[in-house]
């Protein structure tokens, strides 16, 4: 008896070593780094926000077993500025990216301008292998493309948006494109070459992203999983559609579908970082790129005002969640504001090999913040600037945001009206003040726009006529 109780203890003592072992050792190394983007996802769906009619447990898992941010922002309101602002760390007006770039294959202007470095760029400094899967929409040019901004492996599309079902997908490459939205319809790449892919795309691009997990996990690796879901067009299989007969709404009932497919990928990919040992230190973020286009594809912002493009809160204010079981405590609730910008300075302080970035980042590394050793709020002020159409917005820590729209600026305090129905009856003229000179502070600092952008797509036709005939 006494023999088989040495002999278990012998075993447990080796179980709890070899785990302590595991713990230095996943505290020695780099994390790995997943960011998760969606494409117009209304605030309000998703569970964690309070959703009901569109479950999505996977996404809340990464809120549930992290932290979720209930005043998190984007840098701009519509696509492509935003992702610039999130993949450089830096407000994107810094580098005149203030507009949405055209599908533009032959320019090497229309988009992320080389003097700016990309997530992947710093990671590749500390050993880092990357993926960007998904949307791009940071330049068609080939210089412009993933391999040539950091990443090793790429799978995805070039465009703003595309065609869901792979029978849609009859251009060969971008240079069968005639026209701007023409491009919805390419086939995916892969890396440089184009694929011919059998499957839904939310489900191609989750496939693609465990198949990369499984490739890179014996080396840190970072991955840009940006899920055209639940942008237009308005697609989604038998599959998913069953899963909401109570939705009546048609145009609802599709983007929930469309949802809960993004929800599954999201599932299996956090699956295959726990088959594979991984979950503990790979960092996972997710968020919405912007708000939801209400109107467009039924997204639901919930009370707050205004959706896609607005500098209101429905544009700008995202669903956004944190998850790093290493390091972070469960069940954070973070309040105080907090932007994209911070993704890109949070991963850089994590590496084990230091690395510093060309260009000074506008970001914060949000981690002292969430485990409680900074009390301060990482962000005084944000500011959003819609260069064309003369708006701007700043918002304080305390919950004071001016909207200017043209000649009319509104001064709202969001912890009293979160829906900005109606500004102050009687603002506040010195902290007006303060706040517009915070915003003139900040503009001064910042490029016009680089490139026309997608409101001006006949005027880039005009002064570019072989937009999309292949070079000689």
């Amino acid at each position: 008896m006494k023999k088989i109780i040495v002999v278990q203890l012998f075993i447990l003592l080796n179980v709890l070593a070899s785990e302590a072992q595991n713990n230095q050792d996943n505290s020695q190394q780099s994390p790995n780094v997943i960011i998760i983007l969606a494409d117009d996802l209304g605030y309000a769906d998703v569970s964690f926000n309070g959703s009901k009619d569109i479950p999505t447990p996977n996404i809340d898992k990464i809120a549930n077993e992290g932290a979720k941010f209930t005043n998190a922002y984007v840098t701009y309101a519509v696509c492509g500025p935003s992702r610039a602002g999130l993949i450089t760390g830096r407000y994107q007006d810094r580098f005149g990216y203030g507009r949405n770039p055209l599908f533009a294959p032959n320019d090497p202007n229309m988009g992320l301008p080389k003097s700016e470095e990309t997530i992947a760029e710093v990671l590749k400094k500390a050993n880092y292998k990357s993926v960007a899967l998904g949307k791009w929409h940071l330049g068609a040019h080939e210089t412009l493309r993933p391999l040539n901004r950091g990443f090793d492996d790429f799978f995805g599309f070039l465009s703003g948006g595309h065609a869901y079902f792979p029978e849609l997908w009859t251009l060969d490459d971008e240079y069968q494109v005639e026209k701007q939205f023409d491009a919805y319809n390419t086939k995916l790449l892969r890396n440089t070459q184009r694929i011919e892919e059998k499957e839904y795309l939310t489900d191609a691009l989750s496939r693609e992203a465990v198949n990369y997990i499984e490739e890179y996990k014996d080396t840190p690796f970072f991955m840009y999983l940006a899920y055209n879901a639940p942008h237009t067009p308005l697609q989604a299989s038998d599959e998913y559609l069953k899963r909401f007969p109570n939705i009546t709404d048609k145009k609802r009932k599709t983007y929930a579908a469309m949802v809960s497919a993004m929800d599954d990928g999201i599932g299996k990919v956090l699956d295959k970082l726990e088959d594979l040992g991984l979950t503990e230190n790979t960092i996972v973020f997710f968020l919405s790129d912007n708000g939801g286009p209400e109107h467009h594809n039924a997204s639901d912002n919930g009370m707050l005002r205004g959706g896609k493009s607005d500098l209101f809160e429905g544009g700008i204010r995202v669903p956004f969640a944190m998850r790093w079981p290493l390091k972070l405590p469960k069940d954070i609730v973070y309040d105080v504001p907090i932007s994209s910008l911070d993704i890109f300075a949070t991963i850089i302080e994590q590496t084990t090999v230091r690395v510093k970035p060309k260009n000074k980042l506008d970001g914060k590394n949000l981690m002292p913040y969430l485990i409680g050793v900074d009390k301060n709020p990482p962000h005084e002020f944000l500011f959003w600037r819609k260069f064309d159409n003369k708006q701007f917005a700043v918002r304080d820590v305390f919950g004071r945001k001016i909207v200017a729209i043209k000649d009319k600026t509104k001064l709202f305090d969001l912890n009293f009206n979160l829906s900005e129905k109606e500004s102050l009856i009687k603002p506040d003229a010195s902290l007006l003040k303060r706040l517009l000179q915070q915003y003139e502070q900040w503009n001064s600092e910042m490029a016009e726009p680089i490139f026309l952008g997608l409101m001006s797509d006949d005027d880039y036709n005009k002064s570019h006529p072989n937009r999309f005939l292949k070079p000689q």
